[in-house]
């Protein structure tokens, strides 16, 4: 589902996943996500990457009724890159919204997280780091001790990152800019993470993902902007946790 107009991803490009680590090394969040933004904007993200995964899924209306809900979901968490050499790459939510608005699609909420890891074909166990938690080399280093795990298995993928959350916790909050973060489940199922909104927007650290959602969604095998699902369903239950 690559967006219409924009190019794809040059094997023989300069703008690999690595190259994107090399350059942004000693970056700060914003200078990162600028670059990472530049990359998006120029189609330099693998193909694969927009092969999105339909994610069946029972919720609840406000009124009470169970209906069936399909999203549509990136297989992996926001990366940049060539078809042979690209990189996870961890942004801010600012930054993710404008690629989900130019993407057509929107960031998940922790129903939907837990929805995706339960339809996961690959269950990685969570790897914590603990120095430098928020510097770009820990963010290549995380990568690549992912890549190790995977094994070059094919398929939907999760455990391996904190989700970037939609949460009402973030409106709620005591403090203004905040960033909600979810999940990172461990291979019992059970999240790492509770939704939490305790960091301001602008700090990411290694195991922050982003996750892609495509905007229309299937509710009883009916097309609809995601809006309307949210809506109609039991907002607390979707969006607060």
């Amino acid at each position: 589902m690559r967006p219409v107009g924009l190019p794809h991803a040059a094997d023989n490009d300069a703008r690999t996943g690595e190259a994107f680590f090399k350059q942004a090394v000693s970056y700060n969040w914003a200078q990162r996500d600028s670059l990472a933004l530049e990359y998006a904007n120029a189609g330099q993200v693998p193909d694969f990457y927009f092969r999105f995964v339909p994610v069946t899924t029972r919720l609840i209306t406000a009124n009470g009724k169970e209906v069936t809900a399909t999203f549509y979901v990136a297989p992996d968490y926001f990366m940049v890159g060539t078809n042979n050499n690209w990189a996870r790459v961890p942004i801010t939510p600012m930054a993710a919204q404008k690629i989900g608005d130019a993407y057509g699609c929107f960031l998940p909420t922790p129903f939907i997280v837990d929805a995706i890891y339960n339809a996961s074909a690959i269950k990685l166990a969570p790897v914590p780091m603990y120095a430098y938690r928020d510097s770009t080399i820990t963010m290549w280093q995380h990568h690549l001790i992912i890549e190790g795990q995977r094994e070059s298995k094919k398929g939907l993928i999760s455990g391996i990152k904190k989700d970037v959350v939609i949460s009402s916790k973030v409106v709620e909050h005591e403090k203004p800019n905040r960033v909600a973060i979810y999940g990172w489940h461990k291979l019992d199922g059970k999240p790492i993470q509770p939704v939490y909104a305790g960091h301001v927007n602008w700090y990411v650290d290694y195991s922050h993902g982003i996750r892609l959602i495509a905007k229309q969604v299937k509710m009883d095998g009916i097309w609809v902007d995601y809006t309307v699902l949210l809506e109609a369903v039991n907002e607390t239950k979707m969006l607060r946790y």
